[in-house]
Formats: structure tokens, C-alpha cells, sequence
């Protein structure tokens, strides 16, 4: 039986060895050595990591295990090269390496770490051949991080180590002993790293482009976040007035985290945070929004593959869509955290909308009937001890029984997705022809991580209102989620379905002239950044970001141009032609 693969960070057969070098970095004189400069760099960048790569507590703390002290937690979170560490800081050259060594003061190990750095280069420049590095990257991107870590870790059992190499990143000797759980962390880093980098296709790169590729496909995935429901009055969760700053700006609850109304554990304890604010996101009485009626119309023409929502609102379910799948689950059922009892979402709604905590009945029952009995033995026996001996010993002996509090089946940080998810991406993965990812961050794993999991062939849209830095999708557009697919319904000559309620529906005589999108968004066209594939729509919030974009494309032009001009022939008269060419 072979050794867990995760666990086996090193071999004697040719693979990663690193016993010499832990003893050089790691031993001065029989005594234990400061952590060395490459030690804290990389620590750093793998902390900083920790913002695009889920990570969770206990990797957190085995990260940090080690350090002398508190002010060296400090250190790591607070160094003044923090804010420009990203994951390039994992695998600098040898001579870049030196320099932080030095500007770090340690100038007395700068020989040692540079002998230890060498002994990293070599063992890194001598683990993998090009071909085979590069027909690992190419599984990483066209079958995704489980694929890659299923076909090269527990398959072909090769240590993270090793793998780590044909990334580009030598782990220094103290973080190559960390528990098997870290050491997976550092290949998802690495693994994340790389995906981000997909590169763009360059054939698609407008409006135009986007609505032939919404045309032509047959099996297009719809990725949607809290972004589609803003317009229906639901609040999203991250931005600047969002449901996470209405709790903090409140000031009701001592929160480490606005995150933790969502953490189970905090749930648990504390269920009156969440019922404090969930009738903001309950669905009751809100309208689905153009974009869901939009992932509707993509569906009844056949084209849907299936929409990953990460909304709990249901509101997709109500537009009518049937390939949907709720990754965070919903308010559409509830389950007691003590007995399980699942219910109708509705039986809890009243409690809801009124902010109270809603209990499970029947775990009400049980408890009621429980207080009946225990009652009832402590009168029996007051009557053979005495009215005040049963008086006093009352209180003593009452036991509290545990009530269970109704939970809406919404995924918490700190609970598992249901298995339908991966089992759905597994389906879609060699299935799907076209990506399209609507109103939402990309920053809660794993359904972030569905963009690494679909092949870097297929082609991805993003509408957001904002950019999605850590993504690379081949056309962005930046604004209102529902102007831009109005917009798109309109080139596609699509007419979107009306709104789902009686309320807010439109009789068929009563109903305005089809407007353009530009009466729609108030401006006739959207529009591009400079040459690059990215357009603007109304309430597009691109910022330095698109600055960026622009001033990069006008600096290409600017060369493109030069060097048309400098390969141009001058001017020639008659004569000197007739000579050159005779």
C-alpha cells in the first residue's frame, strides 16, 4: 500500500531530497537559526495568496507555526514589502533573491543563504524537461486544479515538492515540512497562479463578437452572482453599501468579520445575527431582474448548459429557469440544526420578515413534553421531602434542554457544498462551448474557481459592473448588468420575457414602443477602451484599472507606429528606382 501522496514530501529515488539543505538553512552550531530572508519572503507572498485562494484556519496557523513570537506574526502581516509581494515573489532569481537578503540586514548569512539558494536553483532547474512541463500546464488549463491534482498527486503519487518545481516555485527548506494540508495549499497557490494567467483569445474582442458567439453557441454556461439581483432591491454583499457595511455601520453585534453571519459556527451560537438581517435577502417580495429573464430566453432557445447561481434569493427559480443549480443553496427550505427535520422554506418566513429566531416545533414539542416529565418527578418527590426541599432543589436540578433552531439550507462559511456541484461541473466540464459570467466578484471558493475548472478554450464573457482583476476573460463589459444584456437582446433581436408578479406586470395594450438600448442607458452606444476588448456601459466602474488598459493600448499603438515607419522606404525619384531595380 502506498503512503498518502500528500504526505510524502520527499524521496530517495531521484525525486526532491532536501535534508542537506534544511540542515545548512535551518542549523548554526547544534542551535536553532533565525528564519532565513527567503523563508519570510515566501511566507509572505503564500499569506497574501490567501486573498484569491481559499484557505482555511487551521493552514493558517501551521503557516505561522514556528515564529518566535507574536511580533513576528506581526512581521509577516505588517512588513513594509507586504503590499507589493504577490506570487512572483515565490520564485525570484537567485541574484533578486540576494538583494532582499541584503536589504534585509542579515548580511552575516548572506553566504549561507546564497549557497542555499543555489542548491534550490539546481534542484529546480534539474526536476522536470520542458515538454513535460508544458503538457502539464496545458491538463491544468483545459481539465482544471481536481483533474490535475487527482492525475499528478494521488496518481503518479509525485511529491507537491516536486510538482511545485515545474511551476516555477522552490520552497525553502523550513516551509517543505509543512503539514500535508499546507503543502496542498502551496500547489492550489501555484495551480491558481497559473490559471490566472489564461490567455486571452484574440479572435473575440467586441460587442459584435459577443453576440455571435451568444449566436452560434449551443451549450453555454451562465456563472451569476448578488450583481443580477441589486436592481430587483436585494442587497449585494461585498460593495461599498452592500449587506456586510449595513451590519458593521449598525454596530449591534461585535462582529470580528461582517463575513460571520454566514459562519456556521458563529450561527450556532449566535442564530440572532443572521435573522437580524435576513429579511434583506429574503425573495418574498422582490421581481427577477432583465438578467435572470435573460438566462430564461438563453434556456428556451436551447442554449443553456446549466446557470451556477451563487444567490440564495431563488429568484431564478420563479423567472422560470430549470437548469439552474443554487451552489450556495437557498431560502427555499430550512433544516433544524438539532434534529434535522427539514421544512417549506415559507414556514419560517413570518419569523423572518418579524427578525425573530424561528425554532423547530417539533424539537419545541419534545422539550415541552421533557419539562413536563421532569416537573412532574420533582412534585412527586416534594411530597415525600416537603414543599421547601422541593422549592430549593428545583432550580439545582433543572437541566436546560437544548432547543433546535430552524436553519435555512444556505451554505455557511465553514459547511460543504452539496455534492450536486461537482458532479455538475464533472457533466458540464466537456460539454460546454460558451462562459458567461454576470453581477458577480469571483472571490468566495469554489464556485470561484468553476473559471479554473472549464477548459482556457472556451470562450468567457464578463458583465459586471466592475473588473474582476484576478480573471482574464476575452470580452469585459463594465457597467450595469441589466443595460448590458438589454443591449445584447436588442442585437440579438431577443425579446425578454416580462417580469414574473402580478403586481409589476404590464397589460399587452398598455405596453410602450420597444425603445433602443441607447433611450434604455441614456447614451447611444457603449463604449471601448481604446483598441482592447474591453467596453463601457453606463454605471461602469473600471477605474485605474481601465486607465491602465487604455494607456497600454496607446503605448502599443505608439510603437506599432514607429516601427511602421521605420521600415518605410523614403521617397524615391524615377531614376533612382530605375537604378535600384535594374
Amino acid at each position: 500500500m502506498h503512503p498518502h501522496p500528500l504526505s510524502q514530501m520527499c524521496t530517495s529515488n531521484g525525486q526532491p531530497n532536501v535534508s542537506n539543505v534544511h540542515e545548512t538553512a535551518a542549523e548554526n552550531d547544534g542551535k536553532p537559526k533565525a528564519h532565513s530572508a527567503l523563508y519570510a519572503l515566501q511566507l509572505r507572498a503564500f499569506i497574501n495568496a490567501a486573498e484569491d485562494v481559499d484557505v482555511d484556519p487551521d493552514t493558517i496557523e501551521d503557516l505561522l507555526d514556528g515564529l518566535e513570537d507574536g511580533d513576528g506574526e506581526e512581521e509577516v502581516y505588517e512588513s513594509d514589502v507586504d503590499e507589493d509581494l504577490d506570487l512572483e515573489s515565490l520564485a525570484l532569481p537567485a541574484h533578486e533573491q540576494h538583494s532582499v537578503i541584503e536589504e534585509s540586514g542579515d548580511l552575516d548569512d548572506l553566504e549561507m543563504e546564497t549557497e542555499v539558494i543555489e542548491r534550490l536553483k539546481r534542484e529546480a532547474d534539474g526536476a522536470w524537461p520542458k515538454e513535460e512541463i508544458r503538457k502539464m500546464m496545458h491538463h491544468l488549463k483545459e481539465r482544471g486544479m481536481s483533474s490535475f491534482v487527482r492525475e499528478y498527486v494521488i496518481t503518479q503519487n509525485i511529491p507537491i515538492v516536486k510538482l511545485l518545481f515545474a511551476f516555477g516555485i522552490s520552497l525553502c527548506p523550513e516551509l517543505r515540512t509543512k503539514q500535508p494540508q499546507t503543502m496542498l495549499y502551496f500547489l492550489r497557490v501555484a495551480m491558481s497562479k497559473e490559471l490566472h494567467l489564461r490567455e486571452k483569445l484574440p479572435q473575440y474582442n467586441t460587442v459584435a463578437d459577443a453576440v455571435s458567439l451568444i449566436q452560434a453557441s449551443k451549450r453555454v454556461v451562465v456563472l451569476t452572482g448578488a450583481g443580477i439581483s441589486v436592481s430587483c432591491g436585494i442587497p449585494d454583499f461585498r460593495s461599498h453599501n452592500g449587506l456586510y457595511a449595513m451590519l458593521k455601520e449598525r454596530g449591534t453585534y461585535d462582529l470580528d468579520d461582517p463575513q460571520q453571519m454566514f459562519d456556521i459556527h458563529y450561527f450556532r451560537e449566535t442564530p440572532a445575527v443572521f435573522y437580524s438581517f435576513a429579511s434583506q435577502i429574503y425573495p418574498s417580495n422582490f421581481t427577477p431582474s432583465p438578467c435572470h429573464r435573460f438566462i430564461k430566453v438563453i434556456e428556451d432557445r436551447g442554449k443553456l448548459l446549466r446557470n451556477y447561481t451563487q444567490n440564495i434569493d431563488t429568484l431564478e427559480t420563479l423567472t422560470g429557469i430549470t437548469r439552474v443549480l443554487q451552489c450556495h443553496g437557498s431560502f427555499a427550505t430550512a433544516t433544524c440544526i438539532q434534529c434535522r427535520r427539514r421544512i417549506p422554506g415559507t414556514e419560517i418566513e413570518k419569523d423572518i420578515m418579524e427578525h425573530r429566531v424561528p425554532f423547530c416545533t417539533v424539537c419545541m414539542e419534545a422539550k415541552k413534553e421533557a419539562e413536563e416529565v421532569r416537573l412532574a418527578a420533582f412534585k412527586k418527590k416534594a411530597k415525600k421531602r416537603g414543599r421547601k426541599e422541593w422549592e430549593e432543589g428545583s432550580d439545582e436540578e433543572e437541566e436546560a434542554i437544548p432547543v433546535g433552531v430552524m436553519k435555512p439550507d444556505i451554505t455557511f462559511f465553514g459547511e460543504k457544498l452539496a455534492d450536486d456541484f461537482e458532479h455538475s461541473l464533472e457533466d458540464d466540464r466537456d460539454k460546454v462551448d460558451l462562459l458567461i459570467v454576470i453581477g458577480t466578484s469571483l472571490k468566495v471558493s469554489p464556485v470561484s474557481e468553476i473559471l479554473s475548472h472549464l477548459p482556457h478554450s472556451v470562450p468567457q464573457i464578463l458583465i459586471n459592473k466592475t473588473p474582476v482583476r484576478h480573471i482574464n476573460p476575452d470580452i469585459v463589459l463594465l457597467g450595469n448588468a441589466d443595460d448590458i444584456v438589454q443591449h445584447l437582446c436588442e442585437q440579438l433581436a431577443w425579446e425578454l420575457p416580462p417580469p414574473v408578479g402580478k403586481r409589476l406586470e404590464v397589460p399587452s395594450s398598455a405596453r410602450p414602443a420597444k425603445r433602443t438600448s441607447g433611450e434604455m442607458m441614456g447614451k447611444t452606444e457603449p463604449v471601448r477602451v481604446a483598441k482592447s476588448h474591453v467596453w463601457l456601459f453606463e454605471g461602469a466602474e473600471g477605474g485605474k484599472w481601465v486607465r491602465d488598459i487604455e494607456e497600454r493600448f496607446l503605448q502599443e499603438n505608439v510603437k506599432s507606429e514607429s516601427r511602421t515607419m521605420q521600415g518605410r522606404v523614403p521617397n524615391e525619384g524615377p531614376e533612382a528606382k530605375k537604378s535600384r531595380t535594374g
